[in-house]
């Protein structure tokens, strides 16, 4: 891939959208707009008009991150704001998502910080790894853990059952990911 002289490319203004939709999710989900989408009974659904605009919010902007991806790699687009943006939407949308979660006491408060841990710490060792001038790629287990959070998340917000053995496996999937990063980086911890 080459340098785009351009920053605001399509992609890069995929991943700038995460970061403006992730308070958008929050605002939903906690406007308390409790009145039923009776429409979804019938499918045994129970969801809110906030968590069905949460829900579609969160889901379009996680859907972003593929298409940015996507249309980077195909183009051949690289930029340092990419590069800088696009991991750090993807942690804003899905800390966001997460708080919120927490605050309408849906979720435990400690998964989210065994998450939002794993991800100051890989980050962190990214860091450390490129001032040496290495770039530590996302790894299968990365993937695997970012799709399995979505999944979650998702399933939280709408309130469907299954939700929280979702988040357990997606915080499995994060602490496992995580520590793959760490084995895979060591060099970089136990330098002198």
């Amino acid at each position: 891939m080459v340098p785009s002289g351009n920053a605001l490319n399509l992609p890069n203004l995929l991943s700038l959208s995460r970061v403006f939709l992730a308070p958008l999710v929050m605002v939903f989900l906690t406007m308390k707009i409790n009145v039923q989408v009776t429409s979804l009974d019938a499918l045994g659904v129970d969801v809110s008009y906030g968590d069905l605009l949460a829900g579609i919010v969160f889901i379009a902007a996680a859907l972003t991150d593929t298409a940015d991806g996507y249309i980077a790699r195909k183009k051949g687009i690289v930029t340092n704001l990419g590069k800088f943006i696009d991991p750090l939407a993807d942690k804003i949308l899905v800390t966001a998502a997460l708080v919120a979660l927490v605050e309408l006491q849906r979720l435990p408060s400690w998964i989210v910080v065994v998450i939002v841990s794993r991800e100051f710490i890989v980050t962190g060792l990214r860091m450390l790894a490129a001032a040496e001038g290495v770039v530590i790629a996302a790894s299968g287990g990365g993937k695997a853990k970012t799709v399995s959070q979505i999944v979650a998340i998702s399933l939280m917000i709408f309130n469907l059952p299954g939700g929280l053995v979702a988040m357990w496996i997606a915080m499995i999937l994060t602490v496992w990911s995580g520590m793959d990063y760490l084995v895979k980086g060591k060099e970089f911890l136990i330098r002198a």
